[in-house]
């Protein structure tokens, strides 16, 4: 099994930024790729970006494209989500997760692995 820690998440006026952690508690091959997914109240859940843990592949929704960042420090085995431009439209749960690679979240497939969720709210 793997345990992952969430940290970050806040309110933030549109404009604004925050930065998401997630460490894992271990390394595994079942939790190769690391990232983030959204659900908003009423919305489907979203897979937002991800990242494989010697940090070759990325994958971002098309929605957070050129104001997020992911990124990786695979000694920690932890992943950072840096949100820049937020748009009230970002307001949602956030859920770190962890999978075998990154398709899960390019296909829309559950992962292996989920964290507990960090709320992050942008007011207009």
């Amino acid at each position: 099994q793997v345990q992952l820690m969430e940290s970050g998440g806040g309110s933030v006026q549109a404009g604004g930024s925050l930065r998401l952690s997630c460490a894992a508690s271990r390394y595994s091959y079942e939790s190769n790729c690391m990232g983030w997914f959204r659900q908003a109240p009423g919305k489907e859940r979203e897979g937002v970006a991800a990242i494989s843990h010697a940090g070759r592949s990325t994958y971002y929704a098309d929605s957070v494209k050129g104001r997020f960042t992911i990124s990786q420090d695979s000694a920690k085995n932890t992943v950072y989500l840096q949100m820049n431009s937020l748009k009230p439209e970002d307001t949602a749960m956030y859920y770190c997760a962890a999978d075998w690679d990154c398709d899960t979240w390019r296909q829309a497939r559950s992962p292996n692995y989920w964290g507990q969720g960090t709320q992050v709210t942008v007011s207009s």
